[in-house]
């Protein structure tokens, strides 16, 4: 079978030339992501995931949902408000609420960011959780928010990933628990080198060759539905494209790039997915092949079929959003640097956040660990 050549649309100039007003407007708007992202995490994340968890997990979720919910929501702020990036909709239009598995293409670093658009439409930010490569978890700040909103770390190895994403899925079973779980079945973002070995991979085992996407790895696609099977309501297939240039993460701070943002959305009920792991492998690869005519389609005519109207972001709800956190934040601010007691806070949190985090220490409540404890050690009759 034939390699077939490469489309991209990564590469080329930027859309904004980076402006020293644009470099000025990013760093300022990193600062304070940066920055309300640690108070948030120190101050309430930790009552909220660890504190609150120790008495009721579901409840431990809504909060740290709904707190951290009004967090995230600063970034769709920043790109589609600040930045004025585009974002368009296509496809299927889901409904609220759902449980689901969403899977999407990669084609840079940031992809994920933009599933956050979706999702706050949906009203299901704070329930995002994603599947991640375990590196991320030591990003400072950012992967102890990782942590705290109960994101899958993997090292990209079945052996040593099965154990781990199967104990962590087995903890997401609870249908009364919002839940949106990501997932990117390439297991890497694309570039062309990447492809190349893709192109070549499918070659030699007879299967499809694509050109721009990766093949999809299945195990963990399957291992997700495996263990949720019973408390999911749909997939979601997500196809993301980007006018005129992939963008990086520091494009996406100083606003440089993308124009525009196309998401397409495929909904699938979950019965309408057979059960064998065979055929959920067929399934997802089948999807990727779409997908690949999709990109196709979308770098020849600018655009996804059948464009969905969903609403804009609030300016006025977005700019309350922003306030609120920055009061919360800088009032918790100050006092950690004027009072004592709220550093020595500070520090205890701290303490506690990074081994947690590494180790991936999550509390269980205190009854259930009493009545397992009971279990382990029943009491015998003289």
């Amino acid at each position: 079978m034939a390699v077939l050549p490469l489309v991209s649309s990564c590469f080329g100039a930027k859309y904004h030339a980076l402006a020293p007003l644009r470099i000025v407007r990013g760093l300022v708007c990193l600062l304070v992501l940066l920055s309300t992202a640690f108070i948030m995490l120190v101050f309430f994340g930790f009552i909220s995931a660890v504190i609150v968890r120790l008495f009721s997990i579901s409840y431990s979720r809504k909060a740290t949902s709904f707190l951290f919910g009004a967090w995230l929501a600063l970034w769709p702020f920043l790109f589609e408000k600040i930045n004025k990036t585009k974002v368009v909709f296509s496809g299927d239009i889901v409904p609220s609420g759902e449980r689901i598995l969403l899977i999407a293409n990669h084609r840079t670093e940031v992809d994920w960011m933009y599933l956050w658009d979706l999702a706050l439409r949906k009203g299901c930010l704070g329930y995002i959780k994603y599947i991640l490569k375990s590196s991320l978890m030591r990003l400072p700040v950012f992967g102890w928010a990782f942590h705290i909103l109960e994101f899958i770390p993997v090292e990209r190895k079945w052996e040593a990933d099965e154990s781990i994403m199967r104990h962590m899925l087995s903890t997401f079973k609870d249908p009364q628990d919002p839940l949106w779980l990501a997932l990117f079945p390439e297991g890497t973002d694309f570039t062309e080198q990447k492809c190349l070995r893709s192109q070549k991979y499918a070659a030699e085992h007879g299967l499809p060759i694509l050109k721009n996407v990766l093949l999809p790895k299945t195990k963990g696609f399957c291992a997700c539905l495996q263990e949720l099977r019973g408390s999911l309501t749909a997939v979601y297939d997500v196809t993301i494209g980007y006018k005129y240039r992939c963008p990086s993460f520091l494009d996406n701070v100083f606003g440089v790039d993308p124009s525009e943002v196309h998401i397409h959305i495929c909904r699938f009920p979950l019965d309408s997915i057979l059960v064998s792991e065979d055929e959920m492998s067929m399934w997802l690869i089948n999807r990727f092949q779409l997908k690949d005519r999709l990109l196709s389609n979308f770098q020849t005519q600018g655009q996804f079929p059948d464009q969905a109207t969903e609403k804009g972001l609030s300016t006025v709800k977005s700019i309350l959003n922003c306030m609120t956190i920055l009061i919360l934040t800088g009032t918790c601010m100050y006092y950690s640097f004027s009072s004592v007691w709220f550093k020595l806070y500070v520090y205890l949190v701290c303490a506690y956040l990074v081994p947690a985090t590494y180790f991936n220490i999550r509390p269980q409540p205190i009854l259930s660990f009493l009545k397992m404890r009971s279990n382990c050690h029943p009491s015998t009759n003289t």
